[in-house]
């Protein structure tokens, strides 16, 4: 245990007390909003992608999560899917249709590549209805061949983990290396656009015949994620199921949203990883702002909503919903992190709370961070030595924080955001072996400790 003095506040980070590893922080481009990037003209296109790839300039995302489509065409904002016609019978041969662009997907998949982003969630919101008891990708229904569907045309099970294989395969051809796999979305909700109900012992049936699938086409590497519930009650339900049914060791995470139920302060009951994979604020008008009252929307509200689930519930991965939308969509609420419009953009400081968590890059694993009057502190370390530390401070009055990095001779760098600056570097004292540095009411800021020799370290 390091006991650190401190001038203003105390810091004790314990190196030695490892929780989870992380794989990241993300967003998603589905339902076509990855097209509004494609559509900027240029610089507008590269600023965009630096706010949300630049690991020194933007929000250094490293989790793309994309939507498999399964609409027979994109009309409205639906992701088109590369099977509009499925054979006669289940074990029929498939006719695959690919456009090449994926809803505008594959090209910012592609961009995120050239940044280093390595993590690429596929996800499906539901099976194409060919294979499903309703006729159709809308309105529920469930995956033809789960116990209890009777569906005339047969059991569609593994045509529909063959028709992944497929998606994986072109998006490999692109130079895009899908790394996680999703084949449910929100199970426990039925929607007019695409969905696909659920539980997870019904989950299960289906995973027993896809993991064998991936591992038959040298796709071991391939995590299978599942169940995108609503909220995290109903994930503790899924997950539950999950290891009843004897497949949570096919499993790289169990996912969930909360939009239902908000993640509490007890990590969820399994030996696999846990992913929060979508949530926004879809009520409140769009906002800017850092800090206005608390609201839903608020910079520092969702800076509080990460903090919870990664330190208190051990998540290895937060994703926010949309990365861009338009004005006009869904009544010009919260729910993006860029506001595009036409030619033109604006960010709201979601993004920069999220910055703030760029310091902890992937495969780096929480140590124990304590202590501080009305500070939250979190500590990483990174695979390359380095460590983060990142600091929220709920009180309304500017704080002087220090922190000992445990590095003999690390370099340190510091960021801070608040009402009226986006992750700012920041002077930082170093005396004794502690690193000091002030952070606003109500801000967030970020350490980096670098260790000696190494000068490539980036936050």
């Amino acid at each position: 245990m390091l006991d650190i003095h401190i001038v203003a506040q105390k810091v004790t980070i314990d190196l030695a007390k490892k929780y989870q590893t992380m794989d990241g922080f993300g967003f998603s481009g589905a339902f076509q909003r990855a097209n509004l990037i494609v559509n900027l003209q240029e610089p507008k296109q590269t600023e965009v992608l630096n706010l949300l790839f630049n690991t020194t300039s933007g929000a250094g995302f490293s989790i793309l999560r994309n939507g498999v489509g399964s609409s027979k065409d994109s009309s409205k904002d639906y992701m088109n899917t590369i099977l509009p016609n499925c054979p006669s019978a289940p074990d029929g041969t498939p006719e695959y249709k690919w456009d090449g662009k994926d809803s505008g997907q594959l090209w910012l998949s592609q961009q995120a590549v050239k940044y280093g982003v390595k993590t690429f969630y596929a996800n499906a919101w539901s099976a194409p209805g060919c294979m499903k008891t309703n006729g159709q990708d809308s309105n529920g229904g469930k995956l033809c061949g789960i116990s209890g569907t009777n569906c005339k045309s047969g059991d569609w099970k593994q045509a529909y983990a063959n028709y992944f294989i497929k998606y994986i395969q072109l998006y490999a051809e692109a130079g895009v290396k899908i790394s996680h796999l999703g084949f449910l979305n929100e199970p426990d909700y039925t929607t007019a656009y695409a969905s696909m109900s659920s539980n997870g012992n019904e989950a299960a049936e289906f995973i027993k015949v896809l993991r064998p699938t991936l591992d038959k086409n040298n796709m071991t590497d391939i995590g299978i994620n599942c169940c995108e519930a609503t909220g995290w009650s109903v994930a503790n339900q899924h997950a539950s199921q999950l290891i009843s049914s004897g497949v949570e060791g096919m499993l790289y995470a169990i996912t969930s949203h909360e939009y239902t139920s908000r993640i509490n302060s007890s990590p969820m009951k399994t030996r696999t990883r846990v992913w929060q994979t979508e949530y926004s604020d879809l009520n409140g008008g769009w906002s800017t702002a850092w800090y206005a009252s608390g609201g839903t929307g608020d910079g520092f509200t969702w800076a509080n909503t990460v903090f919870n689930g990664v330190v208190n519930a051990n998540l290895t991965a937060y994703v926010f919903w949309e990365g861009v939308q338009d004005r006009v969509t869904n009544n010009n609420n919260n729910e993006k992190l860029i506001l595009v419009d036409g030619q033109t953009y604006t960010v709201a400081k979601r993004l920069w709370a999220f910055a703030q968590f760029r310091v902890v890059r992937p495969g780096a694993v929480r140590v124990g961070a304590s202590g501080g009057s009305n500070l939250k502190s979190a500590a990483f370390q990174n695979t390359d030595g380095s460590l983060a530390v990142v600091i929220i401070n709920s009180g309304t009055s500017t704080q002087t924080v220090g922190i000992a990095s445990g590095l003999t001779g690390a370099s340190v760098k510091a960021w801070f955001t608040d009402n009226t600056n986006d992750m700012k570097e920041t002077a930082v004292t170093v005396a004794d072996g502690t690193a000091s540095a002030s952070v606003t009411g109500r801000g967030m800021i970020s350490f980096l400790f670098s260790p000696a020799g190494n000068a490539t370290v980036k936050a």
